[in-house]
């Protein structure tokens, strides 16, 4: 028996409809003033959409355009986002005196799109947005109905992982921590081994709620030593390439990794000048640590 789409689709209509904090819409929509005309939509994830105070974290937002061409951004850049999806950049605006910060990632719809479905093995996307998410800003229906569609797309895919991780028998939260820790594998993550569990108590209902939906979903067996190999490598390589388009990104990288590890780094005048080199000289330090896995 195959998913019911109608029921996953208004689900994810319903999920991705809630209002944010205003936070969360202020940084909106100055990053659409700011980029102007080619956003399609944008939508809120992570901590501040858990009820995390934004004073006490980045807001997290993805940014999707109509076309690769129509991202305000250099043609490398863009050459860089086909090549190691998405581009990630920081930026600031102030809502009532009080400076509001966040890491924005910026990809292309149809890319989007393509990275949610089964035929993808990396689960860089897909676990991202299997997890609640707000569509902030919408264009248009047929753009919401795109946003939905890839985000219902990313939830099948998760949850088919997950089963075939750990067995069609699993209770549902079971399967979802099972997946999220593997999938936290396959990137240098940061976060201490109870993150998953923690995502799940959070929006427990979500979950549960999905799961009940997605419960006849045929099962994915993927190879994940091999995804934990590639996955760690395209870490590396968005690690590198944001150093170049994320402005504060050492300080963010160490402020990011004490906040979620307990690992204090002082950075050097030198590493904030170059964060490239930074990011490569102190990666075997962090892995000793712990700091990252």
């Amino acid at each position: 028996m195959n998913t019911d789409k109608p029921a996953l689709e208004s689900f994810v209509a319903q999920s991705i409809g809630r209002q944010v904090p205003a936070e969360i819409a202020a940084m909106a929509d100055s990053l659409r003033e700011t980029l102007g005309s080619g956003v399609a939509a944008i939508l809120a994830y992570g901590s501040c959409l858990r009820g995390v105070a934004a004073s006490e974290s980045l807001i997290d937002l993805y940014v999707l355009t109509r076309l690769a061409s129509t991202m305000p951004v250099a043609t490398l850049a863009q050459w860089a986002c086909a090549v190691v999806p998405p581009n990630v950049y920081y930026a600031e605006c102030s809502q009532e005196g009080t400076v509001l910060r966040c890491k924005y990632a910026m990809l292309p719809i149809h890319q989007f799109s393509r990275w949610m479905t089964p035929e993808t093995s990396n689960p860089y996307f897909w676990a991202r947005f299997a997890q609640p998410s707000a569509l902030v800003y919408c264009t248009d229906n047929t753009t919401r109905m795109k946003v939905t569609s890839a985000i219902g797309a990313a939830l099948s895919t998760a949850y088919a992982n997950a089963r075939g991780l750990a067995g069609t028998d699993a209770p549902p939260l079971d399967l979802w921590q099972h997946l999220f820790e593997n999938t936290y594998a396959t990137e240098l993550r940061s976060e201490k081994t109870s993150r998953a569990r923690d995502l799940l108590e959070a929006d427990r209902a979500y979950y549960e709620q999905a799961a009940a939906i997605l419960e006849d979903e045929p099962p994915i067996s993927g190879n994940w030593p091999l995804r934990r190999v590639t996955g760690r490598l395209w870490s590396v390589a968005r690690l590198i390439k944001a150093a170049f388009t994320f402005t504060g990104g050492a300080d963010y990288l160490a402020w990011k990794i004490e906040r979620h590890s307990g690992h204090k780094l002082m950075l050097s005048d030198w590493q904030r000048r170059h964060p490239v080199l930074a990011s490569i000289t102190l990666l075997p330090r962090l892995l000793r640590k712990g700091a990252v896995r």
